[in-house]
C-alpha cells in the first residue's frame, strides 16, 4: 500500500505522495537510493547493536524480555521512533517483506510497554519494572510529550502504508493520554511542551481518522499553552502565540511548535493564527536564517537580550538569537532545527502556495541538511557551522547537551568530523525520515493544477477535477539549470505552475518550443493548455555565479561576501588551498571570475568552482597588531559545495570571506 495524502479542510494544496511524485533520476534519485541503501540499514545496525545504542534494548528492558538499566538520554524513545518512521516510508517506496516484519515486531514491541492509560516512556516502564515511585511528567526534560508525538506520527504512517493497527491503536491510547493532561493537569502539560511533536503529531490522527477528538486536541495544546503563567522565551511560553511578533527561543522547539500551528490553521482556517504563523516565518526568512538555510545561531544566550527590564531577560540555548546576528564559527544551526524549518515551511506552502516557502526549503535541502550527513550516508553533524577554524581556545558542544556515557575531552577544534553515532542521537534519525520523504516535496495539486516546487529528476503524477497529467523530468539540477518535463500520459486541462527559485535571474520557459512569459524570482509561471503526450516543457535557469553579502548589521559577515551557484552555497576548505595558506589569508577579489569544474570528493561528483583569491598577509598571533603593508598574491583555488565539506577527514572551512577591491 501507499500512503493517501489527506486533504486539509484550510489547506487546498495537497503535497502529492509516493503514488504521485518520486525521484527518478539525477542528484536526488541518488540521495534516495543511499538514504535506503546506506542511511536507514546502518542506523538500525546501529540501535539494535547495545554496545553502541541503548535504543532497542530500552524497550527490551522495559517489556520485560531483557535485563538491565534504562541508559541513554530521555527522548532515546523518540529517535528511535523517528528511525521506524524512515524505514515505513522505505517500505511504502518499496514494498519489502523483511523490513516490512521487522517493523512490526518492533510495533509489537513498543505495544507492550504501554500502559493502560497510554502513557508510553521507557524511562518510567523501567523504573516501575524495579518498583521505584516515578511520576509522569516531573520534569519536563524527560520529553514524553515529544516522545509520545513521534509514535503517534509513525503510527499514522505505518497504518497508512500497511493498513496494521498494531501502532495505530497504541497511537490513540497515547493521544487519549495527551487529552488528559489537557482536561486534568495543564499546568504539567505546559511545562513539558518543548521540541512539542505532538502538536503535530494528534493533527495527523485526526487525519487519519476523521475522529474529531484529536482536533479538538489539537486546540487544547494551544490553549493550554497560551494559559501558561510559568514560561519563557527560550519554550517560546513567556507570551501567548497571537501576540508574539519575533522568534526566539531553542531552534528545534519554535519550528516544531509553528509547524504544529500551522496543520492547526489548515483544519480550522483560523486567519488570525495564520497571519500571526507568517509573521513570524518571515521573521526567521528576513532576520534570522543562515545563507545555508541553518537555524538556531546561538549555542547560548539571553533573551530578550539587552533589554532594559531585567525580569523579561531569560536564558536561551541552541536558540534564535537578536535580527541578524549570526555568527559562523560558533554557529549552532543543530540538524533538527533546519528540518523543522522544512517541516514549518512545507506546511505554510499547503496554506498559500507562495515560492518563498518553498525557496527556503531548497536552500535547506541543498546545503544545511545535506551537509548535516557525511557523503558515505552514514555520519553526521549535530551543529553545522559556517567556519571552521584551528586551535579554537574553547570547547564548544558537538553532539548536544546529554550524553549516554561519560565522554573524553573533544578532539582539537580544527578536527570536527561527522560521526557515525551521536550520544544525542535525536538528528540522525530525523535526517533519515526527511531524506525518506524528500519526494514529498516535490509537488502539489490544488484549485487551481499542478505545481512543481522542487526540482532534481523527478517523476510526477497529478490529478485534479477528472483532469490528470505525467511528468517525467530532465536534468542536471542543481549543477545545471536546464530542466524539461515530457508529457507521458495527459487527460483533460490540469494548469502546470513552474516555481522560478527567488535565486534565479532571466529564467526562459517554453512549450514545444514556443516560448512563454516567465514570472518574476520566486514565483510560480502558469502554463495552461490542453496536453498532448509527447509535450515537452523546458525550463532555462540562468546560474551564473553570485557573490553575495549581508545585511549591514550582520556584524559577523561585514565587508565579506559568500559565493552561490544556483541553490548551491560554497565555501573554501583547507583541503584546496596552496601550501602555506591559511585559510585566514584568502579573500576573494570583486572582480572574481569562476570556471565550473567537476570534481571527485570521496565517491561523489560534485562542481566546484575555480577562481583566484587574493592572499592576504598572515595574521597576526596578538590580539592586535600593526597591518602589515606587503603587497597581496594571488593564488588558483576551488570552492566546493558547503555540503560536501568535512568528506576528506580534518579542514578548516569557510562560507564567508573578506572581500578586496
Amino acid at each position: 500500500m501507499t500512503a493517501t495524502p489527506q486533504t486539509r479542510a484550510h489547506a487546498p494544496w495537497t503535497p502529492l505522495g509516493a503514488d504521485g511524485a518520486r525521484w527518478h533520476s539525477g542528484f536526488w534519485a541518488d540521495v534516495a537510493r543511499r538514504t535506503r541503501e546506506v542511511t536507514v540499514p546502518t542506523m538500525w545496525d546501529m540501535l539494535r547493536d547495545p554496545a553502541i545504542s541503548p535504543g532497542l534494548r530500552n524497550f527490551q528492558i522495559a517489556a520485560g524480555v531483557a535485563e538491565g538499566e534504562h541508559q541513554g538520554p530521555p527522548f532515546m524513545d523518540g529517535d528511535t521512533y523517528k528511525w521506524l518512521e524512515s524505514a515505513v516510508v522505505q517500505l511504502e517506496l518499496e514494498w519489502d517483506d523483511e523490513l516490512a516484519e521487522r517493523i512490526a515486531e518492533l510495533g509489537r514491541l513498543i505495544a507492550s510497554v504501554q500502559r493502560e492509560d497510554g502513557y508510553l516512556h521507557t524511562p518510567t516502564a523501567i523504573a516501575e519494572r524495579q518498583e521505584l515511585q516515578v511520576r509522569p511528567l516531573a520534569d519536563r526534560f524527560n520529553f514524553e510529550t515529544y516522545n509520545l508525538g513521534h509514535l503517534i506520527t509513525v503510527a499514522v504512517r505505518h497504518h497508512a502504508v500497511t493498513g496494521s493497527h498494531i501502532l495505530l491503536d497504541v497511537a490513540e491510547k497515547a493521544a487519549g493520554f495527551l487529552e488528559m493532561l489537557a482536561t486534568d493537569k495543564p499546568t504539567e502539560l505546559a511545562k513539558s511542551a518543548i521540541c512539542p511533536s505532538h502538536y503535530m503529531a494528534v493533527i495527523d490522527l485526526y487525519r487519519a481518522t476523521g475522529n474529531e477528538r484529536y482536533l479538538r486536541l489539537g486546540e487544547a495544546f494551544l490553549r493550554v499553552r497560551d494559559e501558561f503563567t510559568e514560561g519563557g522565551d527560550d519554550n517560546q511560553d513567556r507570551i501567548p502565540v497571537r501576540e508574539q511578533t519575533v522568534v526566539t527561543g531553542h531552534a528545534v522547539r519554535a519550528n516544531y511548535l509553528y509547524a504544529g500551528l500551522s496543520d492547526l490553521v489548515a483544519e480550522t482556517g483560523d486567519d488570525e493564527l495564520h497571519a500571526v504563523l507568517d509573521r513570524l516565518w518571515r521573521d526567521v526568512v528576513d532576520t534570522k536564517l543562515y545563507l545555508t538555510g541553518g537555524c538556531g545561531a546561538l549555542y547560548d544566550g539571553a533573551s530578550p537580550d539587552g533589554y532594559p527590564w531585567q525580569k523579561e531577560i531569560s536564558r536561551v540555548h541552541q536558540a534564535y538569537g537578536r535580527a541578524y546576528q549570526l555568527p559562523n564559527t560558533t554557529a549552532h544551526n543543530e540538524s533538527c532545527a533546519h528540518i523543522g524549518m522544512i517541516f514549518w515551511s512545507e506546511r505554510m506552502l499547503a496554506l498559500r502556495p507562495d515560492a518563498r516557502y518553498a525557496d527556503v526549503i531548497e536552500t535547506i535541502a541543498y546545503n544545511a541538511l545535506l551537509a548535516s550527513i557525511g557523503l558515505d550516508g552514514d555520519s553526521y553533524f549535530y551543529t553545522n557551522p559556517l567556519r571552521q577554524v584551528r586551535d579554537l581556545p574553547y570547547p564548544l558542544r558537538r553532539s548536544g547537551d546529554t550524553a549516554l556515557r561519560p565522554t573524553p575531552e573533544p578532539p582539537p577544534s580544527d578536527e570536527r568530523l561527522r560521526q557515525h553515532y551521536l550520544s544525542c542521537f535525536c538528528c540522525p534519525p530525523n535526517i533519515a525520515r526527511t531524506l525518506s520523504e524528500m519526494h514529498e516535496r516535490i509537488a502539489s495539486v490544488g484549485p487551481d493544477g499542478l505545481y512543481v516546487h522542487q526540482y532534481g529528476g523527478s517523476r510526477v503524477h497529478g490529478q485534479s477535477d477528472g483532469a490528470h497529467l505525467v511528468l517525467e523530468e530532465s536534468s542536471q539540477y542543481p549543477w545545471d539549470g536546464a530542466i524539461s518535463y515530457t508529457v507521458t500520459e495527459a487527460t483533460g486541462v490540469l494548469p502546470v505552475h513552474l516555481r522560478i527559485p527567488g535565486w534565479a535571474r532571466g529564467a526562459r520557459a517554453a512549450v514545444n518550443g514556443t516560448p512563454l512569459e516567465v514570472s518574476e524570482p520566486s514565483s510560480y509561471t502558469r502554463i495552461e493548455r490542453e496536453w498532448q503526450v509527447g509535450d515537452v516543457i523546458t525550463l532555462d535557469l540562468p546560474m551564473p555565479v553570485r557573490i553575495v553579502r549581508g545585511h549591514r548589521l550582520a556584524e559577523e559577515i561585514t565587508n565579506q561576501v559568500a559565493v552561490q551557484r544556483g541553490p548551491v552555497v560554497y565555501c573554501v576548505e583547507s583541503h584546496e588551498l596552496p601550501d602555506g595558506v591559511r585559510l585566514e589569508q584568502v579573500a576573494l577579489p570583486r572582480d572574481a571570475q569562476f570556471s565550473p569544474v567537476q570534481m571527485a570528493i570521496g565517491a561523489e561528483q560534485v562542481t566546484a568552482l575555480e577562481t583566484e583569491v587574493a592572499v592576504l598577509p598572515p595574521a597576526t598571533e596578538s590580539l592586535y597588531g600593526d597591518l602589515d603593508d606587503g603587497p597581496l598574491r594571488r593564488a588558483r583555488v576551488r570552492l566546493v559545495p558547503y555540503y560536501a565539506w568535512s568528506n576528506r577527514g580534518p579542514s578548516e572551512m569557510s562560507v564567508w570571506l573578506p572581500v578586496v577591491w
